[in-house]
C-alpha cells in the first residue's frame, strides 16, 4: 500500500527508514492539504506495522486497530459523515471528534494487541476536536502503551501546540501536474484532466479534483453553463437563484460558490466580485435563507 502512494518520496522514505530502524514513534502527526495521500498512506503504515493487507471490511474488523473519523449525534448514537450521507441525514452543524472517542481510544490503547505486536489508532480530521477531547487526548498520547497513533489534519495550526509537540509531524505536499494526472487517470478520473477551472482548483490534490468533479454531476449541464455567464438582468437572476435552490442542497451549494469564485477571478480578477462571492458563502454558513442569498448576489452581479 505505501508504494501505492504518489507524490510523497519523503514522507514514504521517513516512515520506512522507522520502520527499518525499529524506532516507530508513539505518535505521527501527517500534516497538508486534503486529498493527497494522507489517509492512504497511513493505512499502509499499518499494514506494514501490523503484518497484515487492509480491505474495506478488514480495516472496521481488525482487533488491533481503531480508525477514528469526526461523527454527528443521532438520537444518542455517533455516526460519521459517510453514515449520515447514506441515511440521507441532514445535519446543520459540523462533525466533530468527541470526547467518548478519545475515551474510547484510550480504553483501546490500555489493553494488549491480539494478532500483532502493537496497536495502532488513526485519527481522521484530528482538528477537528474541542478543547476538552483535544486535552484527553494529550493525557493518552503522554502514556500511549504498546500503541502507535496517527492524527492527520491540514495544519498544525489547527491543534493545540502541546499535541504537536508530542507528535512526529510529517509533512505532506502538494502533487505535481504529472503526478495529479496520473492519480486520476490510475482512478479512472481522466475526464476531470479536461475542466480546467477543477485541475485549477484542486491545487494538487486529486482528492479535492475528484470531490469537485463529482459536485459538479449534481448540477444540470443547462444550469451549469448559464451561471458560467453574469445574468444579463434582475428577472433571469431571480429565476437562477429559484433554479439553484431548488435543484441543488445546501452542501452543492456551497461547493458551487466557492467554484463560481474560482471561475470569475479567472475572467476579470474584480477584488470586488470576489468579496461578495465570499460574504455568499458566509450567508450560506449562517443558514440565512438560501433562495435570499442567491437573489441577493446575482441581482448585485448583474451590472458587472
Amino acid at each position: 500500500m505505501l508504494n501505492d502512494v504518489v507524490g510523497q518520496e519523503q514522507a514514504i522514505t521517513l516512515l520506512k527508514q522507522a520502520v527499518t530502524s525499529q524506532k516507530i514513534a508513539p505518535a505521527y502527526l501527517f500534516v497538508g492539504i486534503p486529498g493527497i495521500g494522507k489517509s492512504i498512506t497511513a493505512q499502509g503504515f499499518a499494514e506494514l506495522l501490523l503484518n497484515c493487507s487492509f480491505t474495506k471490511s478488514s480495516l472496521e474488523s481488525h482487533p488491533d486497530l481503531i480508525w477514528v473519523e469526526p461523527t454527528y449525534t443521532e438520537r444518542g448514537n455517533l455516526i460519521t459523515v459517510s453514515q449520515a450521507s447514506a441515511q440521507d441525514l441532514k445535519k446543520k452543524a459540523a462533525p466533530k471528534i468527541r470526547i467518548e472517542q478519545i475515551r474510547q481510544i484510550t480504553q483501546f490503547l490500555s489493553r494488549q494487541p491480539l494478532k500483532s505486536d502493537r496497536l495502532f489508532v488513526i485519527i481522521e480530521d484530528a482538528h477537528l476536536m474541542s478543547e476538552a477531547p483535544a486535552n484527553a487526548l494529550l493525557k493518552t498520547l503522554e502514556e500511549p502503551g504498546n500503541g502507535t497513533v496517527i492524527l492527520i489534519a491540514p495544519s498544525t495550526d489547527y491543534l493545540l501546540s502541546t499535541i504537536v509537540s508530542r507528535c512526529q509531524s510529517i509533512r505532506f505536499t502538494p502533487l505535481s501536474q504529472q503526478n495529479l494526472q496520473l492519480v486520476l487517470e490510475k482512478a479512472d478520473y481522466s475526464q476531470i484532466l479536461d475542466n480546467p477551472s477543477l485541475v485549477a482548483m484542486a491545487q494538487g490534490s486529486p482528492g479535492t479534483a475528484i470531490s469537485a468533479w463529482q459536485q459538479l454531476q449534481a448540477i444540470s449541464p443547462d444550469l451549469h453553463q448559464k451561471l458560467l455567464q453574469i445574468p444579463q438582468n434582475n428577472l433571469e437572476a431571480l429565476m437562477m437563484a429559484k433554479t439553484i435552490t431548488q435543484e441543488l442542497e445546501l452542501p452543492t451549494q456551497l461547493w458551487l460558490v466557492d467554484y463560481l469564485q474560482h471561475h470569475y477571478w479567472q475572467q476579470n480578477q474584480n477584488s470586488e466580485l470576489a468579496s461578495k462571492w465570499e460574504k455568499t458563502r458566509q450567508y450560506l454558513l449562517s443558514y440565512v435563507q438560501p433562495r435570499l442569498v442567491w437573489e441577493c448576489l446575482l441581482t448585485a452581479i448583474v451590472s458587472f
